[in-house]
């Protein structure tokens, strides 16, 4: 039985990073279908599920290759932006963060300082502010 499966897929995309995604969204509309009984979400799921089947049993690898590679730029830029603001959020529990008001470049000082004289290392604006 496995070695028929094995023969069935072989020249066949499979499964990627864009059919995993679509499978756990349909995942999740059939845990949230259940309790709302909806006939467009049923007719949503069903398409979805095509979908994943489509992208898995399809030989055309460039256009699957393609699909994949443009989702995974989009996974990208949301991943880093959340990667960034929890970065910045840590940050701020042991540094200030300024800007400096002549070409707006972030400064980071330590907190518990009192008034420093800041020196951007941009534009060698000074400024003095509180740590």
């Amino acid at each position: 039985m496995k070695e028929k499966l094995q023969r069935f897929m072989t020249g066949r995309y499979g499964v990627d990073d864009l059919s995993r995604f679509i499978l756990y969204v349909t995942i999740a509309l059939m845990v949230i279908n259940l309790f709302l009984r909806n006939g467009p979400l049923n007719a949503l799921l069903l398409l979805l599920l095509v979908l994943t089947y489509f992208r898995m049993f399809s030989k055309n690898y460039q256009n699957r290759y393609r699909e994949n590679t443009k989702f995974l730029q989009y996974k990208d830029k949301v991943t880093c932006f959340f990667k960034k603001e929890k970065n910045i959020a840590q940050q701020k529990k042991i540094y200030r963060i300024y800007t400096c008001p002549s070409c707006k470049q972030k400064i980071r000082i330590p907190k518990g300082k009192g008034k420093v004289c800041v020196t951007c290392p941009k534009c060698r604006n000074e400024f003095i502010k509180r740590s």
